[in-house]
This record gives C-alpha cells, sequence and structure tokens, in this order.
C-alpha cells in the first residue's frame, strides 16, 4: 500500500506527538482491560507503563525496524489466573506474574536461537500465503465480537445501565466520522482520524451524560465521570510487591506457572508470525527477513517479560497497532517510540490517564470495527493471487475460515488453544495433507 511515512521517515515532533497521540488511543482499551479482567487489585496504569518498557524493548531488538506496539496480551489470561488461584497471597500471585513471564518469555528466546542456527525458509514452506492469508483475516474477524460487543455498551465499559441504543449511536458516530476523515480529509486530518472520530463520539457521549445526570436518567449515563473522584497520580507497580512474595515460592507453585505459562508461548508465536506477516504486507518489507524472525521473537520475548516487571501483563504485538498503521498510512517507527514514552509519562498524570479510561467502550466500539476490519481485509489480501480454482488451495482457506470464525478453541486445564492458534494448525495440517497431490503433479 502507499504509505504517507515509511519506517525510516521522521515527521515534524509536533506531528509525531500527535501520531502516537492516535496509537496510543489505539491501544489502550485493550492494554488496561487485561488487568481489570485479572483483577487481584492490578494497576491498569502500571500495566500501561509495563506496555511502554516493553515496547521501547522490542524496538531495541528489532533495531526500531517493526513499526508496532506491544500490549498487554490477552492470550495469557488464563495463565496469569493460575497465578492467583488456590488461595494464593497477592503477594505471591504479582511474583508468579513475573516468573510466569519470565518462562514465557525463556521460550520465545529458545525459538530465536533455533531459527538462527535453522534459518526462516521453513516458515515460507509451512506457511505460504494460502495458509497465512485467512489466518491473518481471523485474527481480525476473531474480534469482531468484541468491537460490536463495544458498540452495544455489553462489556461493562460504560456506565451501568447505559441505554444499549444510545451506546449503538455513540458508536456508530464515531465509526462515521473516523471513515469521513480516512476518505474525505485532507493532508493531517486524513492521518489522524481515529483522534477525531474517538473525541466526537465522546463529545456526543459527554452530552447525553450530562443530560442524563441533569434529569436523573440513568439510560444516557453513558460515560462514568465518577472515575475523576478515583484517579491516583502514581502507578502500583507491582513488582515491588512481588519481591515480598518470593520466600513463599514452592516447587509445586513453579510447576503450575511452568504449565500454565510455557504452551501458551507456543501458541501466541504462531500469532507473532501471522501479525508480522500482516505488517510486512502493510509496509512492504519482509519482517521475518529483516531485522529477522528471531529478532522479532526476542524483542517480542524480552519486552514481555520486562512490561510484566512494571505491570504484571505479558505483552504482545497489536493488532490494533498495525491497523492503525494500515489505516493512517503511518509506518514511522518514531511514531511507536514516542507511543512507548507517552504510554509511560501518561501513567503518571491522573487527570489524562484517568480521561483516556473514560472513553465509553461503544465510543472505542466504533473505531475497532475500522481497526479489526483492516486486519481482516489484509489477511484477505494475501491470498488475491492463490488459485482457489484449485480444490487444495479451496479446502486450505476454507478450513481456516471456518474454524476461526466459528471460534474454535481448545482447552487444557488453564491452557486454551485460542481460535486463531487452531484454525493455522489446522490449516497448516490441511496443507500437508493435500500436498501429495501437488508433488504427483509437479513429477509429471
Amino acid at each position: 500500500m502507499n504509505l504517507t511515512y515509511n519506517i525510516k521517515d521522521k515527521p515534524g515532533f509536533a506531528k509525531t506527538l500527535v501520531f502516537a497521540l492516535q496509537q496510543l488511543l489505539a491501544i489502550m482499551a485493550a492494554t488496561i482491560a487485561v488487568p481489570r479482567i485479572v483483577g487481584n487489585g492490578m494497576s491498569q496504569t502500571a500495566a500501561l507503563f509495563g506496555a511502554g518498557v516493553g515496547t521501547l524493548v522490542y524496538l531495541a531488538f528489532t533495531k526500531f525496524k517493526s513499526p508496532v506496539f506491544l500490549g498487554s496480551s490477552f492470550a495469557f489470561l488464563g495463565s496469569m489466573a493460575a497465578a492467583f488461584a488456590g488461595g494464593v497471597s497477592a503477594q505471591l500471585g504479582y511474583a508468579g506474574l513475573i516468573i510466569g513471564a519470565l518462562m514465557a518469555g525463556l521460550v520465545y528466546v529458545v525459538i530465536a536461537l533455533v531459527i538462527k542456527a535453522v534459518g526462516v525458509k521453513w516458515v515460507d514452506k509451512l506457511m505460504p500465503p494460502v495458509i497465512i492469508g485467512p489466518t491473518v483475516a481471523i485474527i481480525g474477524l476473531s474480534l469482531s465480537g468484541n468491537a460490536i460487543g463495544d458498540l452495544l455498551g455489553t462489556s461493562g465499559a460504560v456506565a451501568a445501565g447505559a441505554s444499549t441504543y444510545v451506546c449503538m449511536l455513540c458508536g456508530l458516530v464515531t465509526l462515521a466520522v473516523t471513515m469521513i476523515c480516512s476518505v474525505y480529509g485532507k493532508k493531517m486530518v486524513k492521518m489522524i482520524p481515529f483522534i477525531i472520530g474517538i473525541l466526537a463520539g465522546y463529545a456526543l457521549a459527554l452530552v447525553f451524560t450530562l443530560i442524563g445526570r441533569a434529569t436523573d436518567n440513568d439510560a444516557l449515563l453513558i460515560i462514568n465521570l465518577d472515575l475523576f473522584s478515583q484517579m491516583t497520580w502514581v502507578p502500583d507497580f507491582t513488582f515491588l510487591t512481588a519481591f515480598k512474595g518470593l520466600k513463599e515460592i514452592s516447587g509445586t507453585y513453579l510447576a503450575t506457572l511452568a504449565v500454565a505459562y510455557v504452551p501458551v508461548a507456543f501458541v501466541v508465536f504462531a500469532e507473532h508470525i501471522a501479525d508480522h506477516k500482516n505488517l510486512s504486507s502493510i509496509i512492504g518489507q519482509d519482517l521475518l527477513k529483516d531485522p529477522g524472525l528471531s529478532n522479532t521473537l526476542l524483542g517480542d520475548g524480552v519486552g514481555s517479560f520486562a512490561g510484566a516487571i512494571f505491570g504484571g501483563c505479558p505483552n504482545t504485538t497489536y493488532g490494533e497497532s498495525v491497523g492503525c498503521v494500515a489505516i493512517s498510512g503511518n509506518a514511522s517507527v518514531i511514531t511507536i517510540l514516542y507511543t512507548a514514552v507517552l504510554a509511560m509519562i501518561i501513567s503518571f498524570f491522573g487527570p489524562f490517564a484517568t480521561f483516556l479510561a473514560t472513553i465509553p467502550s461503544c465510543v472505542m466500539g466504533g473505531v475497532c470495527i475500522a481497526l479489526y476490519g483492516f486486519i481482516a481485509v489484509s489477511g484477505l489480501k494475501m491470498i488475491q493471487n492463490v488459485d482457489l480454482n484449485d480444490n487444495h488451495n479451496l479446502f486450505v482457506v476454507s478450513v481456516i475460515l471456518i474454524a476461526g470464525v466459528g471460534g474454535m478453541a481448545v482447552s487444557f486445564g488453564q491452557v486454551t488453544i485460542t481460535e486463531v492458534a487452531c484454525a493455522l494448525i489446522l490449516g497448516i495440517l490441511t496443507n500437508v495433507l493435500l500436498s501429495g497431490k501437488k508433488d504427483k503433479a509437479g513429477k509429471k
């Protein structure tokens, strides 16, 4: 695609700051959602700080060649819950989060070392466009339910009692403004459609909320303004408590963490490849070759551990960030650098961090329809040159799409193989099963 800013381009300071804010808005809701779901006193602002730290580490390992932000990983939700299960104290639970992230990070390091030794050609053979294209599409499609749930205000991230129809209106206005700015906007407006769309949706939600307060109508209370009275200025860093929990660690607890975190790391590895293949197609540069899959894995693994030290949440490359690059046409790595630093600074600035937290889910749902849609479409673009008249290719694509859209996920205790990973594995197996026909045809 045509990019306004390529990887090495450096927009002016003011522009880059605005672009960074847009990236931050794109990843904010999901990043702070993970600690909120896990609970146990985890700090959302600390998770935001940890995401910034993890992204800086990732950028360093990838030699500032991969423009993507790392945020809290939803794949490890079950693993993080296991760290607190069985009456575990908060101190030991926090220590478990960091140790678990270290275990997952070590998996990435081992895989990276193997890839460093054998190269990445096997990746192209194991996952050609007929597999990776629909898998990337599934990454976007599998998130569609989250986007619509947010749009309708059913995710719980809006004030209690808010009307579904009012939430939907705010979300659709956000989406409409975002699309209009992206398609009809000129220059800067075209590059920051998310900021303008979110502000428009927030303004409408605020009007409904103020009317609701004045008329004592709960159905119009879209924004939870009570968050401002609860705001904190300094993040509650989990690692301070984690050190106190180290003395409680036992061999059984370490085994529990290993079972909960290590298998998930292998699952996320498959999604890591799909994310970077997608980003490569957007920026027109194969990231698996330069800076190399081994470097992106090291950046993801070590960055995930570094982020967990400060925020408790293992990090991963974000599809929302990739979608933001695609829609804005801005692949400048400097923007991601600014975003990481901005995330860390904002976590200490209570009023602004609280403002971001008060952005209602319905508004973010409107934005996410565009973000997740772009991810899905970018995956489908990868199979444009695939011959779907060949039943071999048709079956591979069909299996991946149906397994992914159908939500096929398999759980083994605390370990869950996500629908994306299941779809990818089935696609690979289908391709191997049917490849014999092509080999025979080739010999003839």
